[in-house]
């Protein structure tokens, strides 16, 4: 990047002159300090050194209204104009204003507000919405001309703003914070605060013209350019922050119960904050790497969880550093918020969802694709509304990279080689728009296989010297698909980056032959996988009864023998009923590749019951009346049902009665006894169907 500064004032004397402009004149709202720190230190001089370089250079103060949701602030930002254009404007993202209509917020926090809207029905469908409203815009004292709308602020600006020069604006706003669980909100104890303030827009030196983009409904929109930060916010003293940079505190000075929480955070992509009067912060450093996690203590022995994760973060952030370039900064911060089913990714931050008493963080990929993406969107960013693939696709191949790398057979590359996407007809160079709803299967895991193939294609060595060089040329920039195959063209060769250009234009793409797993490889890679989602979720559930569906396929998974009884002397139509859910069944243990026998004369039982089915779990389909297991062991089926208040008897006497349950072995304690039954001499025949269905949701996780 160029460094230059106004065409007639070099850039140390434009640096001391804002630093000593801001120092000298705080600025105020509703007669409350917004954030002025009391003197201009060491390092807000430094940071106006910085803001004389960067193309981009904000410094925020504003002040958290905690009792009203709001945000009063005001924003000076010094833009340096590094295209050949001559600019008459300049164009800011106001994506607070997403939050203005139910219409134009993102879809992915819907299912979270609906419940949201159930455990809060005082709310108003008015208190889930927000927005930003611009008080003022200025340059050098002189009122500009503006217009806020469709998420995107235009400033006219008096002179025109040459290649090389660069014009500092004053940008007033005040912003509601919506209830509920959007990237900007509020709920319970926690300010979410992304989007929060006027944010410079990208402009497109090649098309000529500003980024004007609203935010995206179905997906995400975050393309910006690397900026220097220093921020103060001015919250109430119980009030503990979480923002990228470099953080102080002070109490304010002329309000006694508030303080004024500062950040400098120079090369980084966007600012988010969140804020809680109940974090706690658990932070480690190693090797000049502070890593802090914001937590809520509300489990016994959650630090020691919080530890676990931090020390799988050191482990990220070091396997990717080694394989692509060095993480710059001397800190990344983790903000544990309420938000359920999605984990956001921000410059140094990342905010995760609650963690739970069973969390595994050596196995939570989630949470290392997040971290992933400090390399695939804070360091490298791209335009996320047009070329998703770039972030999203190699943020899941390096969290399987790292789980291969870390001997996780499991959700290392065998997860991408098993991938069947052969339904989904979208190509990885897609936009936001042309996906559609299918953004995960493309970006995600297409985008993967596709880095997987040339991974493979090339070998590790050559793969990890072309990321390197990928991660040089575009660290602090923002890439393209197009900057990705020239990459790939001068370190992979012209043969790669065809291969590549045709993979990722390819709606049909599919991973070659060679590199998927074979059919004995698929089976025995979902048996592991089941045993493992089996044994993980029910050690999960505390106290869990040895008398549980799911725990019979467990048990079948973990290599216990399993043997299916059918009743031999049923008439012809409870028979076929029987081999319909027979068949059922015996789909799902083959998808599990668990072993099994089938018993369906009463000759063989015979034989079975004394030497092999004590030792076998035994799953028993058909009536009480004519299954012959039921009828040799009923006398032990009634007592071990009454040990867990299953009056057994009374169950079977009822006429059209249907249904299952589970018990112990009668003749062995470390067995489990399954019996799906109907009483009568058939099901209706409407029945049948639904009872396979709830059979085999009854034995699911």
């Amino acid at each position: 990047m160029k460094k230059t500064a106004f065409k007639t004032v070099s850039q140390k004397t434009l640096a001391y002159s804002l630093a000593f402009t801001l120092a000298a004149c705080p600025l105020a709202s509703a007669g409350h300090v917004l954030a002025a720190p009391a003197a201009a230190s060491a390092d807000s001089v430094e940071a106006a050194q910085a803001h004389a370089q960067a193309q981009v250079a904000y410094r925020i103060d504003a002040r958290l209204d905690e009792k009203n949701m709001r945000i009063q602030g005001r924003e000076t930002v010094t833009y340096r104009n590094t295209s050949k254009d001559t600019l008459r404007k300049i164009v800011f993202h106001t994506f607070a204003d997403a939050n203005r209509s139910k219409a134009t917020q993102t879809s992915m926090f819907e299912q979270n507000n609906e419940e949201i809207r159930k455990e809060n029905p005082q709310k108003k469908p008015e208190d889930f919405l927000g927005g930003i409203d611009i008080l003022s815009a200025s340059a050098g004292g002189e009122a500009l001309a503006y217009q806020n709308s469709n998420q995107a602020l235009t400033v006219e600006l008096k002179q025109e703003l040459k290649p090389g020069e660069a014009v500092t604006v004053e940008i007033g706003f005040e912003v509601k914070i919506p209830f509920g669980m959007q990237r900007l909100s509020y709920y319970k104890d926690i300010v979410n605060g992304a989007h929060w303030f006027p944010v410079m827009s990208v402009y497109d030196k090649e098309k000529h013209e500003w980024d004007q983009t609203p935010y995206s409904k179905i997906f995400e929109t975050d393309y910006y350019d690397s900026s220097d930060f220093e921020v103060h916010l001015n919250v109430p003293d119980s009030y503990r922050l979480l923002m990228p940079g470099t953080i102080s505190t002070q109490a304010d000075p002329q309000e006694p119960g508030r303080q004024i929480v500062s950040a400098v955070a120079n090369n980084t992509r966007e600012f988010v904050f969140f804020a809680s009067p109940n974090y706690k912060v658990e932070s480690i450093t190693r090797d000049g790497l502070t890593i802090e996690y914001y937590y809520f203590d509300n489990m016994p022995d959650k630090k020691q969880i919080v530890d676990e994760y931090i020390d799988t973060a050191f482990k990220a952030i070091q396997f990717f550093s080694e394989k692509y370039g060095k993480y710059p900064y001397p800190e990344f911060r983790i903000a544990e918020s309420y938000v359920e089913g999605v984990a956001v990714e921000f410059a140094r931050v990342i905010q995760m969802g609650q963690i739970r008493p069973n969390s595994d963080p050596a196995h939570d990929y989630v949470f290392v694709h997040e971290i992933a993406h400090q390399w695939f969107h804070a360091l490298i960013g791209n335009n996320s509304e047009k070329e998703s693939f770039l972030d999203e696709g190699f943020a899941d191949f390096s969290k399987v990279y790292f789980a291969e790398k870390q001997g996780d057979d499991l959700n290392g590359f065998k997860s991408i080689q098993i991938d069947d996407l052969s339904s989904i007809d979208k190509p990885i160079a897609g936009t936001n728009t042309e996906v559609g709803d299918l953004q995960s299967p493309t970006f995600y895991n297409k985008g993967r296989q596709a880095i997987y193939q040339l991974y493979r294609n090339v070998g590790e060595e050559k793969f990890d010297m072309f990321m390197k060089e990928y991660f040089k040329r575009y660290e602090f920039k923002n890439a393209t698909i197009e900057g990705l195959l020239q990459t790939i063209q001068d370190t992979l060769g012209d043969e790669s980056r065809k291969e590549m250009d045709k993979i990722l234009h390819d709606p049909h793409f599919a991973l070659k032959p060679e590199y998927r797993l074979s059919e004995a490889e698929e089976a025995a890679f979902w048996h592991e996988q089941f045993k493992t989602s089996y044994r993980s979720s029910l050690s999960q559930i505390p106290n869990l009864p040895a008398e549980t569906m799911s725990r019979i396929m467990d048990k079948a998974l973990q290599g216990e023998p399993l043997t299916i009884v059918v009743s031999d002397q049923a008439g012809s139509q409870a028979k076929k009923q029987q081999q319909t859910i027979l068949a059922q069944l015996e789909g799902t243990l083959g998808i599990m590749g668990i072993p099994y026998e089938v018993v369906s004369d009463r000759q063989t039982l015979k034989k079975k019951l004394k030497k092999e089915l004590p030792s076998s779990n035994i799953i028993a389909i058909g009536s009480a009346k004519t299954n012959g297991l039921i009828q040799a062991l009923k006398p032990g089926i009634m007592q071990k049902s009454k040990a867990i208040g299953f009056d057994w008897k009374g169950k079977m006497n009822q006429k059209a009665s249907s249904g299952a349950y589970v018990i112990k072995h009668p003749y062995n304690q470390n067995r489990l006894l399954l019996h799906f039954f109907w009483n009568g001499d058939a099901l209706n025949s409407d029945a049948v169907e639904p009872f396979a269905e709830q059979m085999l949701e009854s034995t699911q996780l």
